[in-house]
């Protein structure tokens, strides 16, 4: 019975009631009970996870703010309630975003994120939704859903306003997914379409009920849930086999409105490592990597900028050339008298 009612849908219920209350002890005497419960289920092998708090948020919130002893950041016009992190009010022409202060160097993770969007607009007259983050750069206000453009790391869009007019076949809310590194600018006149991995419909907007997305990455494989039907069941919205992700990224969120606006809220954001098996042959193929990249997905190579020269390279570069300027120079006299006098020899 026990077995029956863990593998279904309530056990991520349960799952995410238990974390919420009573944190990462529950839930890890949850997971190692014995074979009641059994490990995670992840690909062909099995995985426990850990809540990572220092990656994690939840009321009542402490230790977000701004200042440097802060886990997490604010920025722009997100503010901190009882209830949730707002990250955009429902008023135009707002930016918001939140940032983990802490670089994530886990190999195996999934990020459960407990949003809210909301607001006064009717059909297609609210926007324009927001992000979530795994990027190298933190804290960096931009047009991409409140986030700098040609980003390096993982993008996970709830685009809420359908920008291309042609469109048909696609219905908002959508969520879509997007590795960059650093060469691709984000289409939002296409909303995305020209560099999106993928992505599915996701109808959020003006719940009752709480919305759920889940940012899975194990093995190389990146894989996005959402839970937003009020059943307490994960449905999957997209899986992406050979991502490559560095470690050492942050985790954020941000919102951006424009003319048209709604209220973008985080409830929570919850990071759990996950211990994945893995073969020896896995070992070696799962190698660390520096830059994002997506098998079978040719991204424009990134040429680093020149740095510009110090001061003292500068001074050794003007000095030697003005040494060597000046050896070549009386070589060339040296060499020029001594041709001078052979030609008078010649004469005598």
């Amino acid at each position: 019975m026990a077995l029956t009612l863990f593998s279904s849908g309530w056990w991520q219920y349960w799952r995410r009631r238990l974390s919420a209350r009573h944190g990462s002890r529950m839930l890890l005497f949850l997971l190692l009970l014995g074979s009641g419960l059994g490990p995670l289920q992840v690909g062909a092998g099995q995985a426990f996870e850990y809540l990572k708090r220092e990656h994690s948020l939840s009321k009542p919130y402490q230790g977000v703010g701004t200042g440097s002893s802060s886990l997490w950041n604010l920025m722009g016009n997100a503010m901190v309630m009882t209830q949730y992190i707002r990250l955009t009010p429902d008023m135009q022409s707002k930016q918001g975003a939140l940032w983990n202060r802490v670089p994530c160097f886990l190999r195996d993770w999934e990020l459960q994120v407990h949003f809210r969007i909301h607001g006064q607009g009717k059909k297609n007259l609210h926007g324009d939704g927001l992000a979530i983050w795994y990027t190298k750069d933190r804290m960096q206000p931009g047009p991409v859903f409140g986030n700098m453009d040609k980003f390096v790391g993982l993008g996970v869009f709830v685009d809420t306003y359908p920008n291309e007019e042609k469109q048909q076949e696609r219905v908002f809310p959508y969520i879509s997914v997007m590795v960059n590194n650093g060469s691709l600018s984000y289409d939002h006149e296409r909303d995305g379409r020209p560099t999106e991995l993928g992505g599915c419909t996701a109808i959020v907007r003006n719940l009752h009920y709480d919305t759920f997305l889940v940012i899975r990455y194990v093995k190389r494989h990146l894989t996005i849930m959402i839970d937003i039907d009020g059943k307490h069941e994960w449905r999957d919205c997209l899986e992406v086999p050979g991502v490559w992700l560095p470690r050492g990224y942050y985790f954020g969120t941000s919102s951006i409105t424009g003319d048209l606006s709604d209220n973008h809220d985080v409830i929570s954001l919850k990071l759990f490592e996950l211990t994945v098996e893995r073969t020896p042959e896995e070992e070696k193929l799962h190698r660390d990597v520096f830059m994002p990249s997506v098998d079978n997905m040719k991204l424009p190579e990134m040429t680093a900028p020149l740095q510009p020269l110090s001061g003292l390279a500068l001074f050794l570069i003007v000095f030697f050339s003005l040494v060597f300027s000046v050896f070549a120079i009386v070589i060339g006299i040296i060499l020029y008298n001594k041709w001078q006098e052979q030609s008078r020899k010649r004469f005598y």
